[in-house]
């Protein structure tokens, strides 16, 4: 599935342009970091002084033939780990085979019945179809396809919608696509969180994002379920409004300070909560007898008035396109619309990259590998520069305080000719660990440097037995609270990719949900909880003296380790994806590919948002 990706098409700045946007007083900002990670420091001191004419070059242009330098990892596994290597080879194929179950379900959609009725009776392309049509022929990124399995109100196959990030006209473009057949595209609270956390992606990443709106709205009867997924917002009906309320300021510099250009296909039924979507992008396509789009259906029209009134008059593409104004763009058919969306990315301002392609070695050793060691659980964990030897560019990887801290692997290696800082857990964050991976974080922020985390935390009882124990744990907490002030401040890209357990504050420190890495990746071992259920039996319960019951005990290990899976996070949207250990280097890859972009675009003076009539 995966293969090398071309170079994406990107833009030089503006000369004179970003003493306009960068005033001085911006730079200690958080905001401005961030959306200014692609920049190097002495790019950035030139924009804040009006010096920005030359073009930018890549990373992997300017450091691809030191890579052969770095020394090389030993990858080869130990005879005394190959028992351990065995087991953890065996739990990695049991999850990868539920993984693939998981994603044969999700690809369904709403099921071979609604997808007949889709396609055949409302003479509509399936979702995925429709992508076919609007993304180059390339491999595409998708995002949290498991988000919405198992949730308390049952199954919402990737929670009603596709998004994702793939390549149109050469420029990567995040997309956002209803999927008509799960209960006609309404929008349940997790389909709201899927889209929301797309569009932060978007933003931090400063993408295109394209809509494919096919969507009846929210899905009324969980209109009132608490779900704060912005602003405090506690009401379904409420939290989809966040949707437009971020797409307004998406095409301003007053909240981000760069534009993010939208355009929306309407591609089906759009109404309520739906219908502003489409009409709030700065280009709008509408499918002639396919798309429409308004606030309330002829059933509430007949309701209210008793006035009869079909679909088509009401709100058809001919009406929005001709009248009302609503939408930019008439296509007689859907092949026709994804080809007019295609023609409105070539008309953004960007210039394609200089062809200039760096060869990189690949690793010395096979990645089929990484299924032996993804560890089945902290005690089957093996060195993680094995794991490492198996991603990195010639497996070669120039090490940062080897003999300091040696519970966290830090260093500089490739991965497709992306230079990147290594931090990797090898067991827990001790003090030292943790001191020297808040120096590591520090370097890469000031060298304009990517960071990879790879996230192994070891799991710790719930309290300490003595005062020696609790006086050490209070020096590694203000160690590790040092790393996460790094971590938090870091003005780089960062991904971030579990590759086994995910447990306590250890996971703030490197990189979890919560400090906003750009991406967010699981493998299917991986293990997300605060506690680990095997220290269950030593936290008291309040105002029992006599502890847990033996039972009620056996019940929370095996919730909290139903609760804990790779799957169960991924269907909450915890994470960006769950991804198998063998793609992992393709995925980084495409990743920094993504994020490279945004070096190129060009940055819009205007801070005002596109006005439609």
């Amino acid at each position: 599935m995966w293969n090398t990706v071309a170079p994406c098409s990107i833009c030089k700045p503006s000369p004179n342009l970003a003493s306009l946007l960068l005033p001085r007083r911006l730079h200690a900002t958080r905001a401005f970091r961030r959306a200014y990670a692609g920049f190097g420091g002495h790019q950035l001191a030139q924009a804040a002084q009006g010096r920005t004419g030359s073009r930018l070059l890549p990373s992997k242009a300017k450091h691809g033939r030191c890579a052969q330098r770095y020394p090389l990892l030993d990858g080869r596994v130990p005879s005394t780990h190959r028992h351990t290597f065995e087991e953890n080879l065996k739990n990695s194929e049991a999850v990868i085979k539920r993984y693939s179950e998981l994603l044969q379900v999700v690809s369904k959609g709403g099921g071979e019945n609604a997808i007949l009725r889709h396609t055949q009776k409302n003479k509509k392309l399936f979702v995925r179809e429709r992508l076919k049509l609007l993304l180059d022929d390339e491999p595409f990124l998708e995002l949290s396809p498991l988000a919405g399995l198992s949730m308390p109100y049952g199954d919402v196959p990737a929670a009603g919608c596709l998004t994702g990030i793939g390549k149109i006209c050469g420029i990567w473009c995040l997309f956002i696509a209803n999927d008509a057949t799960v209960k006609g595209g309404t929008m349940y609270p997790i389909g709201v969180k899927k889209q929301l956390r797309a569009q932060e992606i978007a933003m931090q990443n400063r993408l295109v994002s394209v809509y494919l709106v096919d969507s009846g709205g929210a899905f009324l009867p969980l209109q009132v379920i608490p779900e704060p997924l912005c602003r405090g917002v506690h009401s379904l009906s409420q939290s989809s409004m966040t949707l437009p309320f971020r797409s307004a300021l998406f095409s301003t510099l007053v909240w981000c300070w760069f534009c993010i250009t939208q355009v929306a296909v309407v591609c089906g039924s759009c109404v309520a909560g739906g219908a502003y979507v489409p009409t709030m992008v700065e280009e709008a396509v509408m499918v002639d007898r396919i798309g429409t789009l308004f606030l309330a259906g002829p059933p509430l029209v007949k309701a209210a008035t008793g006035e009869y009134v079909s679909p088509e008059d009401l709100g058809g593409a001919t009406l929005h396109t001709r009248i009302s104004g609503c939408s930019d763009h008439f296509a007689s058919s859907e092949k026709e619309a994804y080809e007019c969306v295609r023609n409105i990315i070539s008309t953004l301002n960007y210039e394609p990259v200089p062809e200039e392609l760096v060869e990189h070695d690949h690793p010395l050793y096979s990645s089929d590998e990484l299924l032996g060691l993804a560890p089945r659980d902290d005690a089957c964990t093996l060195p993680v520069k094995l794991v490492l030897s198996r991603l990195l560019d010639g497996s070669r990887f120039q090490e940062f305080k080897a003999d300091y801290g040696t519970t966290l692997v830090t260093g500089f290696g490739h991965v497709e000719g992306h230079l990147v800082g290594v931090v990797a857990n090898n067991g827990e964050l001790s003090h030292d660990a943790a001191l020297k991976g808040s120096h590591f974080v520090q370097l890469c922020s000031h060298r304009v440097i990517p960071i990879l985390f790879f996230q192994n935390t070891a799991p710790h009882a719930a309290h300490p037995a003595g005062i020696s124990q609790a006086e050490a744990q209070a020096g590694r907490l203000k160690a590790q609270a040092s790393m996460m002030a790094a971590v938090a401040c870091a003005a780089v890209p960062k991904i971030t990719i579990v590759i086994g357990g995910c447990f306590g504050a250890e996971s703030y420190a490197m990189c979890g949900r919560s400090f906003s890495p750009n991406f967010l990746f699981l493998w299917p071992n991986a293990r997300v909880a605060f506690v680990d259920s095997r220290h269950l039996s030593a936290v008291p319960q309040a105002g029992d003296s006599n502890g847990t019951d033996e039972s009620e005990l056996k019940h929370l290990k095996q919730k909290l380790d139903e609760e804990s899976s790779a799957f169960y996070s991924s269907a909450r949207l915890w994470d960006d994806g769950v991804i198998l250990p063998q793609n992992t280097r393709k995925v980084i890859a495409q990743c920094l590919q993504i994020m490279e972009q945004q070096k190129y675009q060009v940055l819009s003076p205007y801070q005002y948002p596109v006005m439609r009539m």
